[in-house]
């Protein structure tokens, strides 16, 4: 059974499986905890919400015996790192630069479960980021891979780009041998963290972190963190891409899950021209569309404001009188970024003297007045 599950998991694209046992990792709900505790979470409260089914597969599924955890690779066929130097240009995650994971690897899972229970006459149930299974840890404790120290799952075979999804199964499997840690003296991913979100090795504050910030941070982006993000619109791969590891991660192209070539890098003029039709369009099928217009919007501009380019200030005008505050206040930011107090004055008098949203209002006065920048 084991080896006709592993045979169809790649006849359907994972680029690994292998296979843990639900009590694998004693330590988890501790962890969970802690981490919890800490509020580094940030706002996002779904990790609060049922945390002993997340911390505890039996809890979840009191059924489960075996955990079969299979691994899709996106790697990059281009260094992420060299679209940071595109100023006038915004920088797309990798993962999101094609369609989004959730749909592919959940509906390849639904395939390989249907198989293994069919074959086996066992139950299943699958999951991919979207229920309360911690995939990291039981990735690492198959074998897939070890946590690295900026806590992604890092493989020998396949560096830091790998999507995780997970089969519970009622059927007795034979569990695979955990991968040891291999980063050893290494503190690259900790060191190139523009925003320091790393506390300590192996311990990631969400608050801080990009991709918690261009994605599940909802309100208006605080300002010690909008120079730092640079032109990231939407999260960050800095920590993956500096792994030394990905140099040792070869993938047939086939292997991959592939990109779409424009995302990488959009010029910001077109991004912050975008209504809400046009972005739904653009990013039709895109982890990008679920993180929202106006979201997506604040994140532009605040690329704009870094840019460094006064050509791009138009891009920000046009976007004073959106109707999204969030919108509103880092056009704000962008225009006195990009132009200075005395060049922003008319633009309030045009656009800012009517403002009720007190984030908005706070962000002209800053343009108008503005304080001294504080870099994390």
């Amino acid at each position: 059974m084991r080896r006709l599950v592993e045979a169809r998991a790649r006849r359907l694209g994972f680029c690994d499986v292998r296979v843990t046992r639900p009590d694998a990792v004693p330590e988890l709900p501790g962890r969970l905890s802690d981490w919890l505790a800490d509020g580094a979470h940030g706002t996002m409260a779904w990790m609060e919400d049922r945390a002993d089914r997340r911390a505890s597969p039996e809890t979840l599924w009191p059924e489960v015996r075996s955990i079969v955890m299979l691994a899709t690779n996106y790697a990059p066929e281009t260094d992420p790192l060299t679209l940071i130097g595109r100023r006038d240009r915004g920088a797309i995650a990798a993962y999101a630069q094609r369609r989004d994971y959730h749909d592919v690897v959940k509906g390849r899972l639904k395939e390989l479960g249907g198989y293994l229970s069919a074959k086996g006459n066992v139950r299943v149930k699958v999951f991919c980021d979207t229920a309360p299974v911690m995939e990291k840890p039981l990735a690492e404790a198959a074998g897939l891979g070890w946590q690295g120290k900026h806590t992604v799952l890092l493989s020998r075979a396949h560096g830091n780009w790998l999507l995780l999804g997970a089969i519970y199964t009622s059927a007795d499997l034979e569990p695979d041998a955990p991968e040891p840690d291999r980063c050893g003296s290494c503190r690259a991913c900790l060191d190139i963290c523009p925003t320091g979100a790393f506390p300590a090795p192996y311990r990631l504050d969400a608050r801080r972190c990009i991709a918690y910030l261009t994605i599940e941070h909802a309100g208006p982006i605080a300002r010690e963190f909008r120079t730092a993000i640079g032109n990231r619109v939407f999260g960050c791969d800095d920590c993956l891409a500096v792994c030394p590891w990905n140099k040792f991660a070869h993938v047939a192209r086939e292997a991959r899950m592939a990109a779409q070539d424009a995302f990488a890098a959009p010029p910001l003029a077109e991004l912050a021209a975008l209504d809400e039709a046009a972005f739904r369009t653009a990013f039709a099928g895109t982890p990008v569309k679920r993180t929202g217009r106006d979201r997506f919007l604040r994140n532009v501009l605040i690329a704009v404001g870094n840019s460094g380019d006064p050509a791009l200030a138009p891009s920000a005008m046009r976007n004073l009188a959106d109707p999204a505050a969030i919108v509103r206040g880092m056009a704000v930011w962008a225009c006195g970024a990009l132009l200075g107090p005395a060049a922003c004055r008319p633009l309030y008098e045009r656009h800012g003297l009517g403002e009720t949203d007190p984030d908005v209002a706070a962000e002209w006065r800053a343009a108008l007045d503005p304080p001294a920048e504080t870099n994390p």
